[in-house]
């Protein structure tokens, strides 16, 4: 479930960075980085499943942090 997961948000990271870097319309940035942040959450809940205790808690503190920035950028 989770390779799936993975995969499916990894594509929709890439397409919309893509289409950012291409157009330098960076309007789809905030989705981007939300799915980003799923994308390394979700990495983080595999290493956990996995039995990779320490590679799971800094993907997920990694996931928190691009939460945080993306707070900070609607904020400001």
């Amino acid at each position: 479930m989770f390779k799936k997961l993975r995969i499916g948000l990894g594509i929709v990271v890439l397409l919309l960075a893509g289409f950012g870097l291409i157009t330098k319309n960076f309007t789809a940035q905030p989705i981007m980085m939300l799915s980003l942040s799923a994308f390394i959450l979700v990495g983080g809940l595999d290493e956990l499943k996995n039995g990779r205790k320490r590679r799971g808690f800094i993907s997920i503190i990694l996931s928190i942090f691009v939460l945080a920035v993306l707070v900070q950028t609607f904020l400001s």
